[in-house]
């Protein structure tokens, strides 16, 4: 009878560990003591009994478990710091039969991704998340962590944690179980045989909830960190019974008998509806065929409330229409009227690569401080359209082609005042190699969200027309 062996959820070997082989791919790279060996033996273990082997991806963020991948025979994700429940998330959405670990530590959970665990939790995500609780960052030599007990010393609290400096440890399971979405919560203790075989079972548990698509199992997990704490192995089992358990109470708070919601793969549209989709309702096929030499940079700037981000959104679905590629990229302060606002459009026969825009080849400026602000950025022989209603200096570059068009005053004479960024708009493609002005007009009525107004858009066209024929 074989009374110890390596669970077949591990490598033969950790090659990925060991590259040569040898003895040093035989061993894992945990201090004598820790807890991580322990726990990632248990799930190693489930692994192999409920033959899951194959459906498996094993997340392992930053943190003492960052090289899980070396040891777990399954698939392995790599994440950033504290991303793990946001990672693992997008691979339940995309793989149907998928069971999803999430394998994360103190500093890593409950700190950095504070947010993430609360929100998957929250929406009740389809995986297991096995938080090992070692009261410490261990990995980064022993600094406080969310977890570290009052009074505990460590690296950056020499003289021991204080409530009114640090506040107190953050009970992680009790944060979870405030929430509505999961369906299986719980604390177990690796201090003693008896913790170990009921953290077996939970982690059997959570897994076995991830095959029967239950729903979201949350196992926190008290765990030894012999060389953070500057103990023993010996010391820091009764260490934690001791202090650990009176903190971080063991039991299960948790274990729902009912699925409390699905959350499998969505409904995703395949790439031909997704392209019927994205393409304008109308007139699938492009306006022109316009060819650019050169790719077109505009910057639209101007205050927020003067339409600024949409006359590019409509500038760069009218290039699209006209068979272009196109880029948008808004830049806006918090205010919702007044503040500053700019819109980039990048216009090419070709891919674009980049939608930021260092030297525009036209600017279209509707207030003066934008005209202060970029017009020594627009390239030599580039356009710079003017708003005169509101703007009173004038351009100092003679390289430059210059228009100066009262665009609120008629739009306002048009009884439309906040059409003034159409006006502009058209005057732009009036004077430029792309996109045709008939490209506007396509992608108006499907833009303008108030269909009383489309009319009034398309009449402003016509003035803006009048008006740069002198």
């Amino acid at each position: 009878m074989v009374k110890h062996t390596k669970p077949k959820g591990f490598y033969d070997e950790f090659l990925r560990k060991a590259p040569e082989g040898g003895p040093a791919a035989g061993t894992t790279h945990y201090c004598p003591g820790c807890g991580h060996g322990t726990v990632h033996k248990l799930i190693a273990e489930a692994i192999e009994d409920m033959n899951i082997g194959d459906r498996t991806i094993f997340l392992s963020p930053v943190g003492c478990s960052v090289f899980a991948y070396y040891y777990m025979d399954a698939g392995n994700i790599q994440c950033a710091h504290g991303r793990a429940p946001a990672v693992g998330t997008g691979v339940i959405r995309t793989r149907d039969d998928a069971i999803v670990i999430s394998y994360q530590g103190d500093g890593d959970l409950a700190a950095i991704g504070t947010a993430e665990i609360v929100h998957a939790a929250n929406r009740g995500e389809n995986m297991a998340v096995f938080f090992v609780n070692n009261a410490i960052y261990g990995m980064t030599g022993g600094q406080l962590a969310p977890t570290s007990l009052l009074g505990q010393t460590t690296a950056t609290t020499p003289f021991g944690r204080l409530q009114e400096r640090e506040g107190g440890p953050i009970h992680m399971a009790e944060v979870i179980d405030a929430l509505d979405g999961p369906v299986f919560v719980e604390r177990t203790t690796l201090s003693n045989a008896a913790g170990v075989m009921k953290t077996r079972k939970a982690v059997r548990q959570a897994l076995s909830n991830q095959v029967e698509r239950r729903g979201f199992s949350f196992v926190e997990i008290l765990s030894p960190c012999p060389v953070g704490w500057k103990m023993t192995p010996v010391q820091s089992r009764v260490w934690m019974k001791e202090e650990m358990e009176k903190n971080f109470e063991v039991k299960k708070f948790r274990d729902r008998d009912h699925v409390t919601r699905s959350s499998g793969r969505m409904n995703l549209m395949d790439d031909d509806a997704l392209l019927e989709l994205l393409l304008p309702a109308e007139g699938k096929e492009a306006v022109s065929t316009a060819k650019l030499e050169e790719e077109l940079r505009v910057k639209i700037c101007g205050f927020g409330g003067q339409g600024v981000l949409s006359a590019g959104t409509l500038l760069a679905n009218a290039a699209i229409v006209d068979g272009l590629e196109a880029t948008w990229l808004p830049s806006y302060g918090p205010e919702m009227r007044g503040g500053t606002a700019n819109a980039s459009v990048v216009i090419s026969s070709l891919p674009v690569g980049s939608p930021v825009i260092a030297r525009p080849t036209a600017l279209l400026a509707m207030n003066g401080p934008s005209l202060d602000s970029f017009e020594d950025d627009v390239v030599s022989g580039g356009l710079i359209i003017v708003n005169s209603s509101l703007v009173k200096q004038k351009v100092k570059r003679d390289d430059v082609k210059v228009i100066y068009a009262p665009v609120s005053a008629m739009a306002s004479e048009a009884g439309f005042i906040k059409g003034a960024n159409i006006v502009m708009l058209a005057l732009y493609l009036l004077n430029a190699e792309a996109p045709s002005l008939d490209g506007l007009k396509s992608v108006i009525p499907r833009l303008i969200k108030k269909k009383e107004l489309v009319d009034v858009n398309l009449k402003l066209i016509d003035r803006a027309e009048e008006f740069n024929k002198g």
